[in-house]
């Protein structure tokens, strides 16, 4: 299954890219493994995949000694302060900060175990109560205010899209996360790289795409629908 669902993918990365002009190395597919077991990720590890995503802080822990040291972790759920100690020396690549606070915490411990942490500021770009993320109006603020953080490197914008039944509905969120990258750029932030957008899961990646994501999230597209037990 894992193997025809990413033969599946990867053929629609490639249309969305030729539909945009863009080239198919500048999309990246983060396999998203919440809830799924080591064997599915082992499957999956086997046929290519290196990027990993995770939700929560204990269930990336409890599979990151059991499987290959190569692997790109992502951190892409909320991020509780109190849990950072455990990851920022682990993970690749934090896509959910959503605030100076979560942001001055993962400093704190990034030096406290000298290393730099990669992070994607997380925006709320539809302004849904229900996600977690800062407001469009307020991102490029808090990029400018972290980005004075030692121990940190702000390598772009990430954002979850509302869920819908016609992924073009999500078209304009992209298409005014990619403008706020934009702008960000044109600020010439120190200590800012403003090289990934990460947006699009499963239901949506291919209009992701052609406006502009470097990072795709799918899960269920690879996985099959989410198992909550046997984690």
């Amino acid at each position: 299954m894992i193997r025809d669902n990413l033969q599946q993918v990867e053929e629609n990365i490639k249309s969305a890219c030729d539909r945009s002009g863009r080239s198919r190395e500048n999309v990246k597919l983060i396999a998203v493994s919440k809830t799924k077991p080591v064997e599915m990720l082992r499957e999956a590890y086997d046929l290519g995949c290196r990027d990993f995503g995770e939700n929560k802080v204990q269930e990336l822990m409890d599979k990151y000694d059991k499987l290959p040291g190569d692997i790109r972790w992502h951190m892409i759920g909320h991020l509780q302060r109190n849990k950072v100690k455990y990851i920022v020396d682990k993970v690749f690549l934090i896509h959910s900060v959503d605030s100076l606070r979560l942001a001055e915490e993962i400093s704190k411990e990034a030096v406290k175990k000298n290393v730099t942490v990669s992070i994607l500021v997380e925006v709320n770009v539809a302004g849904e109560e229900t996600k977690f993320g800062t407001t469009a109006k307020e991102a490029i603020s808090l990029v400018e205010e972290i980005a004075k953080l030692p121990n940190i490197m702000i390598k772009g914008l990430m954002t979850i899209a509302p869920y819908v039944e016609n992924s073009e509905e999500n078209r304009l969120y992209f298409a005014k996360l990619k403008q706020i990258y934009v702008d960000i750029i044109h600020k010439n932030i120190d200590n800012v790289f403003m090289e990934e957008l990460s947006m699009g899961m499963t239901g949506d990646y291919e209009v992701a795409i052609e406006e502009g994501a470097t990072y795709i999230r799918v899960g269920t597209g690879i996985f099959g629908e989410r198992q909550y037990h046997n984690v």
